[in-house]
């Protein structure tokens, strides 16, 4: 299979479309302004071409704030895509269409992957969909767009998860994640006073969160916001950590990106030596690929911020071209199966 890449920095369609032959499948990353008539002109170009899409920056070697990305795959895949609806409520009401999409294209865990672009409730949306998945053990990667929007197959929605499940005719398929966060000291602590439909965290073993994370970090609350770049919390989840990252002070508790319950277990985090987790990373798709036809990833917002306030954003994207076609999406959330995490990479690999 082949994975295109087009862009334009100004939003214009057709020139992020140039060169783009008989796609199979296409993911749409666009602006706020310009996504409706993005939606809408990609579909009429394309008609009946399986399409999912979301506003958010794409990249290649290079990053697109706010134009629009065209990724596409062509020469040997299976792919539909569709949308889960009414996501913050009863997005199962939908599963349905996901369970016919799986029939229709076949797969299985070596060769088939679902992505995924989020409007919210991403927890929720994640456990539905894995409920499918399973049946026939094919992953998920993905990630949340912005301004509630996503779009399938020429048509916005909003409360909605759009999804493409895409079968490797040529080769395997697998995914991946990366954490470049670490375990600070031995600190546990025990959520409390928890409002999970705001995602905050009122108390640490028993005391305000915001208090706790100020105590051991010597911020201000005006730091909070940039200290989660380097110390996020962790959720333990079996032998994974789950990031969670701090979204704004909330009088004395913290408001984050990700739900956190009453008595979940929570540890500190603090940054690694990212730059030899990625080339990790890289050795150990190569490793398991030593021939790929495409790398697509979801970056997040925060890891973009990161690696660009330490100039080395654009060197990571040059690393990650050196395992060959690689494209993706700046996402504010990502997921990994069942995962809903935050300040992570994850990706699909195409053999």
């Amino acid at each position: 299979m082949r994975q295109f890449f087009g862009m334009s920095r100004s939003g214009n369609l057709a020139e992020a479309l140039q060169g783009l032959g008989r796609p199979q499948f296409i993911m749409l990353l666009s602006n706020n302004i310009q996504f409706e008539e993005h939606v809408k002109a990609l579909e009429s170009l394309y008609p009946g071409v399986p399409s999912i899409g979301c506003i958010g920056m794409g990249y290649d070697t290079r990053v697109v704030e706010n134009g629009v990305c065209v990724i596409a795959f062509s020469d040997g895949v299976r792919a539909s895509a569709n949308v889960l609806e009414q996501v913050s409520v009863m997005p199962v009401k939908y599963i349905r269409r996901l369970e016919q999409d799986m029939a229709t294209v076949g797969g299985s865990s070596q060769d088939t992957v679902c992505i995924d672009f989020c409007a919210g409730n991403d927890a929720c949306v994640l456990t539905t969909i894995h409920s499918a998945l399973r049946q026939r053990g094919i992953p998920l990667v993905g990630g949340t767009g912005d301004a509630g929007k996503v779009s399938a197959n020429g048509k916005v929605y909003q409360d909605a998860v759009a999804y493409g499940l895409v079968k490797n005719l040529n080769g395997r398929v697998k995914t991946y994640k990366e954490n470049i966060y670490r375990p600070m000291g031995d600190y546990r602590f025990i959520a409390s006073r928890t409002d999970k439909a705001n995602y905050i965290i009122g108390a640490l073993n028993g005391t305000p969160a915001k208090q706790v994370y100020q105590n051991i970090l010597h911020v201000t609350d005006q730091e909070i916001l940039t200290q989660t770049f380097q110390n996020p919390f962790g959720k333990i989840n079996g032998d994974e950590i789950c990031i969670i990252s701090i979204k704004e002070v909330n009088g004395n508790s913290l408001a984050c990106f990700r739900q956190v319950n009453d008595s979940d277990v929570l540890i500190l985090l603090e940054l690694g030596d990212y730059k030899a987790i990625a080339q990790n990373t890289i050795q150990t798709i190569c490793k398991d690929f030593p021939k790929r036809s495409a790398v697509f990833s979801i970056n997040c917002l925060f890891r973009y911020k990161l690696y660009s306030e330490r100039n080395y954003m654009q060197t990571y994207l040059q690393e990650m071209a050196a395992l060959g076609n690689h494209a993706g999406l700046v996402g504010y959330g990502e997921h990994y199966n069942n995962q809903f995490v935050n300040q992570s990479m994850t990706c699909a690999v195409f053999e």
